[in-house]
């Protein structure tokens, strides 16, 4: 049980979302909830406070009468729950709701506890709102999205409940569980903010480090294959460049290759060595896609943490309009609620995925080409050359999927559209940046299994079982329990998807 007191870190949604860990929410949550609630009521009685007794955007130039204020939030949220298009994975949709309850918790938005509380029960049950990809613009957050929840927690639409897309009606009456009280401004509040975006970008950057750590697992176990040069990888050489990234992927891959017997020490084969030629058989330095990695993948890591770190302060942050300020006795009016920050860091994300599948790609591609590597049949065909055609078939798929991601990368953040009557005259597009992102994610995992599937066809090749890296053992033994050897052609496509599903599901380091 995780006690939830307004401050989230990524391993707090890594145990609520992954591991399903259950939410208990602090005491002290309540009191700062319904200091802020009766605050705000009290204000607002005879002041103009947007969202409150004021229409909203391009109309809130219009005054509300009392009696409406409530049937105004009512309003406000089935006329926004409007999206289309895909559903958004239900494990998306639980971190949007983590991401929500956690900016409510803080006490700027001066919502009813039951929002909380309906909310926590929601995620504690696994009872989670249909929400479509398509609809928001990120601007006022993530509105249409959000109305999708926020109609959950009014007790209409739909949820997923048990695997199944039920009305939300009726497994409000299976779970006892009864909608929120709507008392002041309760629909804005669940509205207006940039949690979608944010709770999809936290569960990409956790499925991110995890996509790293297979790169780097295979960039090391090719290396290794081919019995490349270590010294690329040395403490010495990337101590030399400033960047902790680089350092610390160098550290990792000489780590994973520490009990190889198949690198080489260059010392021992040229530095010791002056043979009376004049070209040399074999290659003095790899090429970029073996010897580089430590510099392609260490600004992998750099921008991967620092991504978090924005995420993680957003998602701990009041995202709202407007912010109520017990301390201060005071309702600001501002834009909290626009998503730049994570639309800008989905962007970069997709960047850096984008360019560690383009990696994957160069390095299958690498062991696919006998003229490059010299120690592998064509397509590491294990079969008759000719005749059977290795994991040739497969190379089309990471090559096209590897383009699609290099499509996608096109930035979403500056891509602006004017909309709601030129209200919102500049937006963010966070959500598509966040959606998009993860498609490109998912595309690069599909990208890395095809590749592990061949460094394993090589190695049978090879027959270097008995001196590969003990981490590198693993993930033959791993790969092998789901691909059978293959020397006749077989259909490879149940292959693939099962190496995928189990590289998004697993960490390298528990192979």
């Amino acid at each position: 049980m995780l006690k939830l007191n307004g401050t989230l870190g990524i391993e707090d949604f890594y145990k609520i979302i992954f591991e399903n860990n259950p939410i208990e929410i602090d005491n002290t949550v309540f009191e700062t909830i319904e200091n802020s609630f009766n605050f705000l009521k009290m204000f607002s009685e005879n002041k103009t406070i947007y969202g409150v007794n004021t229409g909203f955007g391009p109309m809130a130039q219009y005054k509300i009468d009392d009696t409406d204020r409530i049937k105004l939030q009512y309003n406000l949220i089935r006329s926004h729950a409007s999206g289309t298009g895909n559903i958004i994975d239900p494990m998306y949709v639980k971190a949007a709701m983590l991401a929500r309850l956690n900016t409510l918790s803080l006490g700027h938005s001066g919502v009813h506890k039951s929002v909380i509380e309906l909310m926590s029960a929601l995620i504690n049950r696994d009872i989670i709102p249909l929400i479509y990809e398509h609809g928001g613009v990120g601007a006022s957050g993530d509105l249409v999205q959000l109305a999708h929840l926020a109609l959950v927690l009014i007790g209409e639409g739909e949820v997923f409940y048990k695997n199944e897309l039920k009305s939300t009606k009726e497994v409000f009456e299976i779970e006892n569980l009864k909608p929120i009280t709507v008392a002041l401004r309760e629909g804005l509040a669940l509205m207006n903010g940039t949690s979608v975006m944010t709770g999809i970008g936290i569960v990409n950057t956790i499925n991110t480090r995890r996509l790293l750590n297979w790169v780097i697992l295979c960039s090391s176990a090719i290396n290794e294959i081919v019995q490349a040069y270590d010294d690329h990888l040395s403490f010495e050489l990337n101590q030399t460049k400033k960047h902790k990234g680089q350092r610390e992927v160098a550290k990792q891959m000489r780590t994973h290759l520490s009990d190889s017997k198949l690198t080489r020490k260059r010392e021992e084969f040229l530095y010791n060595k002056n043979p009376e030629v004049t070209i040399f058989e074999e290659k003095v330095q790899e090429y970029y896609s073996l010897r580089c990695v430590p510099q392609v993948l260490g600004p992998v890591l750099d921008t991967l943490n620092n991504i978090e770190n924005i995420l993680i302060e957003e998602v701990n942050s009041a995202n709202d309009n407007p912010i109520v300020n017990v301390e201060k006795q005071h309702v600001y009016h501002g834009g909290n609620f626009h998503g730049d920050y994570v639309s800008l860091e989905m962007d970069k994300l997709k960047l850096v995925v984008t360019k560690m599948s383009m990696l994957a790609e160069r390095q299958l591609n690498y062991l696919l080409n006998p003229s490059l590597n010299n120690i592998l049949p064509a397509f590491v065909n294990l079969g008759k050359l000719g005749l059977n055609f290795g994991m040739q078939g497969v190379q089309f798929t990471a090559t096209s999927t590897t383009a699609e991601n290099q499509m996608l990368s096109n930035p979403m953040y500056v891509h602006s559209i004017p909309n709601n009557n030129d209200n919102q005259d500049i937006v963010s597009m966070g959500t598509n940046a966040a959606l998009i992102t993860k498609k490109v994610i998912e595309n690069a995992f599909e990208v890395v299994a095809i590749e592990m599937i061949t460094i394993v066809q090589a190695i049978e090749y090879l027959q270097t079982q008995d001196k590969i890296s003990t981490k590198t053992k693993k993930m033959y033994d791993a790969v092998r329990h789901l691909v059978p050897i293959f020397t006749e052609d077989i259909v490879m496509y149940p292959y693939v998807n099962k190496v995928k599903d189990f590289i998004m599901n697993h960490e390298n380091n528990i192979v």
